[in-house]
């Protein structure tokens, strides 16, 4: 089970206390009546969900019941940071661990195949 940290309540609670609310720092534009239906329509369906860094609103609602924004991993799923709705998204860049060093490529020798005779 994961823990989240709240950052109101300042405690590591368990994932079920939390509810997922899609991807933060969505901007709407204004004035929305003068969208069109195309344009307002990937507004509110289409998200980006790349591999790797998510910029997620979460609702702690079996606490304190207030949103907030987590930086998650989705590869690994790890909550590398969270911070409170309103405040500017953090820059992940010094928290990202350098990409690990290619191993070597060795080549396995063909297997033979047994024969009775």
């Amino acid at each position: 089970m994961l823990l989240i940290k709240c950052p109101y309540c300042e405690e590591e609670r368990p994932e079920l206390e939390f509810r997922n609310a899609g991807e933060a720092h969505l901007v709407r534009a204004n004035p929305i009546t003068e969208q069109s239906d195309e344009d307002f329509a990937a507004f509110l369906y289409f998200r980006q969900n790349p591999k790797g860094l998510q910029f997620e609103r979460w609702r702690h609602i079996h606490g304190c019941g207030r949103f907030f924004n987590a930086v998650r991993d989705s590869v690994s799923d790890k909550f590398l940071t969270v911070y409170k709705a309103g405040e500017p998204r953090p820059d992940m860049q010094p928290q990202l661990s350098p990409a690990p060093a290619e191993l070597p490529v060795t080549k396995r020798s063909p297997r033979t195949k047994k024969v009775e005779v």
